[in-house]
């Protein structure tokens, strides 16, 4: 309707007015990066309650003499009967099973519970918690019974959501429960310490699950809350839709290759029209985008249609030209340009001061120096980083092998830059500060040619460029972090490497304990919850098991999961229950006064419905450029209606010679550097990331330009 492609025209004006201010965020934040906003420090339990905790978990004579294998098993069988039985003291009633106390995530099926105290104290704020147990496997109903046992009558509720789950590897069950099902029931600890957490923040201290969500099963799709519905809708589109999409690319001869953060009304029809109608339509991160218009060149399509921000068409072309595909037409979905926040970063007079100092460090100083850049840039800003500095492309799954290959390469001796995205910048400074608190053993596990002492080094060489960032991720800061910790505490976490800190931090510690989350690109995101939905059904556990998950990114991603997870779920066969959560930060909720507004119930349903996809949606839940709903205004540009119109240009053009097609090219950069085009000249980057991806190494070219570069 044209009502909407009004509001979203509005939308698109007002970027350049709404876009975040780092520096204000970085002043509100403090010093550190941007947590110190988050709750009280963590808590671990008292050196003694820990050894207590040992022995009484390891058996034997507790860490002298700890069992292990089957004799630990067989320990934790006679605890969880004499504990957990239907006599033992932390023993759960049959009444007191059900889905609300259901431990998600588990080999198998555990359920959990908590009460206060209230005869102790006249509060509950300071009544002590005791916790009750139950699970149909023997080992788990033995470890369940231990964390109720001694976590029991000695907190607060306060104190209990401030331990940290860590406290969890210190019980030394590593050696005795590792390997195959051994390690599911190590692992199951920590899904049963979060989900304790969970019941306390739920029934004690009243947190409810405010985010919309919509709950994935084989058959059914079922959405909470409003922008939840509006996703669900599309993802089963209008056939006629889907064929007329399907006839034009048919006809025209055109292949579709689209980000995962499209609209979900295009991927919706995109999806259906690739299964039933068309192969050549492909969805997924940026990367990928290009290597699949190559295919469809090779497989016959005349021309590429790109659903994406201008560098990812951009990426396309210069790719298609690298593979000798020069003839092929690649379009994109809108006139005037279609921008992105960072990427327009990295074109800023800062980021050119920023890389005159990688050169000027590496002139003077007589220092190896090397660019990383985001593939999230323009083929201008390659061009002209490559132009300055030794200059390669990273996407974000790839960004830490990276910066750890090309520095084993150089034997540490290298300044390494990264830019533009500040978050990114210092979620990779924070994940090899963390290395440092761990062992040579497990840095070598996340790249053979490191230890401590390299990555000691590589962290006195590492700079990152620190104001640019992207819009959509900017908006899981602190106030989302922790609403997710109040309100979804057992819940999987997913985590795109470009958010904020505070989000950054909860997934990596929950990647960290327990593997119950993932930081990395939307591919890294999909395969993570893909890879736990497979595991659960495996389990085969009775009844239905439900596991939920937190979207750390855009949310034009759910198409891709929806789909992918239904697949799986038919495949096996299964009726586990996969719900996927959309954070919404406090901006975002709408007040009493807007939810009752004149327009409310007084016959403006359509209008009703449009909101609940752009800026503004009442029923207490929405998405805005303030925060909410992770939504890039950017992305949506690339409608339906404008590819609809597109393809129907482009049949025209075959049959006429008056054509206005070319002002949706790709951005055609006249600029020259050093008697070299800016596309030849930035497509350089991304040919070495490429022979890094396909060898595992950087390229000769790349490592001989490093050492000899301004020399």
């Amino acid at each position: 309707p044209c009502h909407v492609a009004s509001v979203f025209d509005e939308k698109k004006e007002a970027v350049e007015a709404t876009k975040p201010d780092l520096a204000h965020r970085k002043q509100q934040q403090g010093d550190d990066g941007g947590r110190a906003g988050e709750a009280a420090l963590p808590q671990l339990p008292s050196a003694e309650d820990l050894a207590t905790m040992r022995a009484d978990f390891l058996g034997g004579d507790g860490a002298k003499v700890a069992l292990e294998g089957a004799a630990l098993l067989k320990h934790l069988v006679e605890v969880g009967k004499a504990q957990a039985g239907a006599a033992g003291p932390f023993a759960l009633a049959p009444s007191a099973l059900t889905d609300a106390t259901r431990v998600p995530g588990c080999a198998a099926r555990v359920w959990v519970d908590v009460e206060a105290d209230a005869h102790a104290h006249a509060h509950v704020d300071s009544s002590l918690l005791s916790f009750r147990g139950h699970s149909d496997s023997a080992v788990t109903s033995g470890l369940c019974a231990l964390l109720c046992k001694h976590l029991s009558n000695k907190y607060t509720a306060e104190e209990f959501i401030a331990i940290d789950e860590s406290f969890i590897k210190e019980l030394g069950l590593a050696s005795g429960l590792s390997g195959g099902a051994a390690t599911n029931h190590r692992f199951g600890l920590f899904s049963i310490f979060e989900s304790m957490k969970k019941r306390v923040y739920s029934k004690l201290m009243q947190k409810g699950e405010p985010f919309p969500s919509l709950m994935v099963t084989k058959d059914s799709l079922v959405p909470k809350g409003s922008y939840a519905r509006a996703q669900a809708k599309y993802l089963r589109p209008d056939e006629s839709t889907v064929s007329k999409l399907a006839d034009l690319l048919q006809r025209t001869e055109t292949g579709v290759v689209a980000h995962f953060y499209m609209d979900p009304e295009v991927q919706g029809v995109l999806s259906r029209a690739k299964n039933s109608h068309w192969e050549h339509i492909h969805i997924s991160d940026s990367l990928i985008m290009a290597d699949k218009a190559v295919e469809m060149a090779q497989k016959g399509c005349k021309r590429i249609c790109v659903l994406g921000v201008d560098f990812m068409s951009e990426n396309v072309r210069a790719t298609l030209d690298h593979q000798g595909y020069k003839d092929i037409e690649v379009y994109r979905m809108d006139e005037q340009m279609i921008g992105c926040t960072l990427a327009e970063a990295a074109e800023s007079e800062a980021y050119e001061r920023y890389l005159d100092q990688a050169s000027q460090g590496s002139a003077e100083d007589a220092k190896n120096a090397l660019h990383v850049v985001y593939i999230n840039t323009s083929l201008k800003t390659k061009a002209i980083a490559q132009s300055k500095v030794p200059t390669i492309t990273c996407t974000s799954s790839n960004v830490v092998q990276t910066i750890l290959q090309s520095t084993s390469q150089l034997e540490g001796d290298v300044d390494v830059y990264y830019g533009p995205d500040a978050y990114m910048g210092a979620n990779i400074k924070e994940m090899l500060e963390q290395l440092l608190q761990t062992t040579d053993e497990d840095v070598r596990r996340i790249h053979p040619a490191h230890d401590l002492r390299t990555i000691s080094r590589l962290l006195s060489r590492f700079h990152y460029f620190d104001d640019g960032i992207c819009l959509v991720h900017d908006l899981f800061g602190a106030s989302v972090a922790q609403s997710i910790e109040e309100h979804y505490a057992d819940a999987f976490l997913t985590a795109h490497f470009e958010v904020p800190g505070e989000m950054f931090g909860k997934a990596l510690h929950a990647s960290h304990n327990g593997d119950r989350g993932v930081i990395g690109s939307t591919q890294n995101i999909l395969d993570f919850i893909l890879a736990k939905v497979k595991l659960a059904c495996s389990h085969a556990l009775p009844g239905q098991e439900k596991l939920q998950f937190v979207l750390g990114t855009e949310s034009g991603m759910i198409t891709s999961v929806v789909n992918a997870v239904q697949e799986l779920l038919r495949e096996e066969e299964s009726q586990v229950q996969v719900e996927i959560v959309f954070p919404v930060s406090s901006e975002a909720i709408t007040t009493e006064s807007q939810t009752n507004s004149p327009l409310a119930g007084a016959g403006f349903e359509e209008m009703s419905d449009i909101s609940a996809v752009v800026p503004g949606a009442a029923s207490g839940e929405g998405c805005s450029m303030e925060g909410g709903c992770a939504s890039c205004p950017y992305m949506k540009i690339n409608s339906l209606d404008a590819l609809l119109s597109i393809l129907s240009r482009v049949a025209k053009a075959n049959s006429s010679a008056n054509s206005d097609l070319a002002k949706f090219a790709p951005r055609n950069y006249s600029e020259t550097i050093g008697g070299r085009s800016f596309a030849e000249v930035g497509t350089v980057p991304i040919l070495h990331m490429r022979h890094f991806q396909e060898h595992k190494e950087m390229s000769a070219e790349l490592i001989q330009d490093i050492k000899t570069r301004g020399r």
